[in-house]
C-alpha cells in the first residue's frame, strides 16, 4: 500500500471525517515586551519583570516594539504571505485575574500577516495547510494556585510578552497530519529565529480546533483543545477528542462548542468553559496605538537579510548534490543538521554518501544518546567528512567505516590537532584498510571458486543467489578488507 493510500484511508474514522484547524502562539525572541521595555527572560521571580504598562497603571501608554514587527514580517515572508501595508491593533475585552487591564491588545480586522501556506511531507505525500493570518498580540499574566495552602497568586512577568498568533484554515483531515503541520511550523519559526520553540516554557503553544462530520456534510461543531505543549500530548489529545465526539454523535448527543483542556495523566480532554466567539470579546480599535504602517522598503530589507529558508535549502540540496526530495527534506528538519551535513559533504567530496551517513549512523547515534547534533558525544562534522572521504576513495569499506565511526565516538574527548592523522590512526590501528593488492585478491577468489564448485555450476546456470554467496565467501576470506565492487568484477570475469 502506498503512503498516499494510507493517508487517504486514515481520513475516515467510523464513517466520520476529521476536520482540524490550529491556532499557535509563538513567543517572539525580542528582549523586551510588545509595548513596554520590561524584560521577558524566563524564570525570574514573580512580578519582577512587569512595568507600569504591564500593570496597567493610570497614564502608562503602550509603545510598539519594532523588533516584534520585524519578526512578524520575517514569518510572513517565510510562508509566502501578504504583509499588510497598514494594520490595526484592537482591544480584546475579557475579565481574568491575570489580565490587569481587563483587555488584551491584539489584532482583529486587519492583521499584519495575511494568508500564506505551510507545506510538508506525510507518508511520502506532499501536504499543504493554508494560513488565514498571523497577528501580533500581547500575552496575559499567569495565575498560580497553591492548593496545599489554599492560596492563589498572580504573576505578571508574562503580561505583555510579544506573541505571534498563527491561525490556519480547517485544512487538516487527520490527527497525524495536524501533528506534522505543527512540527513543520515549529521548524519554520525556530529556523528563522523568531521563536526559540521551547514548548515546556510556553514559547510555542498550540490550540487545536477539532470537529467531525459525515463526508459531504457541513462542518461540525468544533471544540478547542487549549495549550498543547508537546507533540506527544498533541497527538493523544486530538485522538481522544475525535473518539469522544464520534461517541457523542453516535449516542444521539449534539456537540456543544467549548474550550477544553487535555489531562496527560488520564489521557482525556475535559471541558473548561463554553467557547467564546469574536462578538463576546467586543473588539474595538485601541485608541492609544496608531495604525502600524510597514513600508515596502522595510519588507525588502528584511527579505534581503533573511537566512536561507528550509524549503529553499532543500531544493538546493536536490539541485547541487543530487539528493532525493525526501533526503533533502530530512536533512533540512533543523538548521543545525543541515549545516552539519553541508560541512560533511564539503570535506568528504561525496554529498550522497554524506547524506546517507548523517541520516543513518549519525541519526541513530542522536536517538541513542537523546541529544541534538551539536552535543558532546557526536563526532564533529569535519571528522566525519574525513572518514567518509576514505570511503569515497576506497581506502576503507562501508563496514570498516562503521567500525571507525564507533572508535571515533569512544575517543570523542581526546584533544585532536590533526583530524586527517586521527582518522588514519584509527584505520591503521584497527587494520581497516581495504585490500589494494589485486594479485592477493585474485588468489583469494581462486581459492573460493575451488572450494565452492557447486555454487560455480549454479552461477553458470544463471542462479543469482549462488553468485551472491560467492561474493560473501570472498569478503569473508578477505576479512572484509576487499573492495566489494572489485570482488564482483573479478568474479564475473573468472566465471564468464
Amino acid at each position: 500500500m502506498t503512503g498516499m493510500n494510507k493517508t487517504k484511508k486514515s481520513l475516515l474514522v467510523q464513517g466520520y471525517e476529521i476536520v482540524i484547524g490550529f491556532e499557535t502562539h509563538a513567543q517572539l525572541t525580542t528582549k523586551s515586551k510588545l509595548f513596554s521595555r520590561a524584560s521577558i527572560a524566563f524564570g525570574a521571580e514573580p512580578n519582577t519583570q512587569a512595568s507600569a504598562v504591564d500593570f496597567a497603571l493610570p497614564g502608562a501608554l503602550p509603545v510598539m516594539n519594532k523588533g516584534a514587527v520585524q519578526r512578524a514580517i520575517e514569518f510572513g515572508l517565510a510562508v509566502n504571505a501578504h504583509i499588510a501595508k497598514q494594520s490595526v491593533f484592537a482591544r480584546k475585552n475579557y475579565f481574568y485575574p491575570d489580565l490587569p487591564k481587563g483587555y488584551q491588545i491584539s489584532q482583529f480586522e486587519i492583521p499584519v500577516v495575511q494568508g500564506g501556506v505551510v507545506e510538508f511531507f506525510l507518508d511520502g505525500e506532499r501536504k499543504s495547510v493554508r494560513l488565514v493570518r498571523a497577528h501580533l498580540e500581547e500575552d496575559a499574566g499567569k495565575s498560580l494556585h497553591e492548593d496545599f495552602v489554599g492560596m492563589s497568586g498572580i504573576d505578571l512577568n508574562r503580561a505583555g510578552t510579544p506573541l505571534l498568533e498563527i491561525v490556519t484554515e480547517p485544512d487538516m483531515r487527520s490527527t497525524a497530519e495536524a501533528v506534522a503541520y505543527a512540527r513543520e511550523l515549529h521548524k519554520i519559526v525556530t529556523w528563522i529565529g523568531i521563536c526559540d520553540g521551547n514548548m515546556q516554557e510556553g514559547s510555542f503553544r498550540c490550540d487545536a480546533n477539532v470537529s467531525v462530520r459525515r463526508p459531504g456534510e457541513p462542518l461540525g461543531t468544533r471544540r478547542e483543545i487549549k495549550n498543547l505543549n508537546s507533540f506527544k500530548f498533541m497527538q493523544q489529545a486530538m485522538d481522544y477528542e475525535v473518539r469522544w465526539q464520534i461517541g457523542q454523535l453516535e449516542d444521539g448527543h449534539a456537540i456543544e462548542q467549548a474550550t477544553v483542556l487535555f489531562d496527560p495523566d488520564t489521557g482525556e480532554t475535559r471541558s473548561m468553559r463554553s467557547k467564546e466567539d469574536a462578538a463576546d470579546y467586543r473588539y474595538f480599535p485601541d485608541p492609544d496605538l496608531p495604525p502600524l504602517v510597514i513600508g515596502r522598503d522595510w519588507v525588502e530589507r528584511v527579505r534581503a537579510e533573511m537566512t536561507e529558508l528550509p524549503r529553499v535549502m532543500a531544493q538546493r540540496f536536490v539541485a547541487d548534490y543530487g539528493l532525493s526530495e525526501y533526503d533533502a527534506g530530512q536533512l533540512t528538519q533543523s538548521k543545525a543538521i543541515a549545516t552539519y551535513f553541508e560541512t560533511v559533504a564539503h570535506i568528504s567530496g561525496a554529498p550522497k554518501l554524506a547524506a546517507n551517513w548523517v541520516l543513518g549512523e549519525v541519526s541513530a547515534l542522536l536517538n541513542r544518546l537523546q541529544v541534538d547534533i551539536n552535543a558532546v558525544g557526536v563526532p564533529v562534522p569535519t571528522a566525519l567528512g574525513e572518514l567518509i572521504r576514505r570511503v569515497a576513495d576506497n581506502t576503507i569499506s562501508h563496514s570498516g567505516a562503521k567500525i571507525a565511526f564507533q572508535e571515533m565516538c569512544s575517543r570523542i574527548h581526546e584533544e585532536i590537532s590533526d583530524l586527517a592523522a586521527f582518522i588514519e590512526n584509527i584505520i591503521e590501528s584497527r587494520n581497516l584498510k581495504q585490500m589494494s593488492d589485486t594479485g592477493e585478491l585474485e588468489r583469494i577468489i581462486d581459492a573460493v571458486l575451488a572450494a565452492n564448485a557447486k555454487n560455480v555450476d549454479q552461477v553458470r546456470a544463471g542462479n543469482v543467489k549462488a553468485f551472491n554467496a560467492l561474493v560473501g565467501q570472498a569478503m569473508k576470506a578477505s576479512q572484509g578488507k576487499a573492495n566489494p565492487a572489485q570482488v564482483n568484477e573479478l568474479l564475473k570475469k573468472k566465471l564468464a
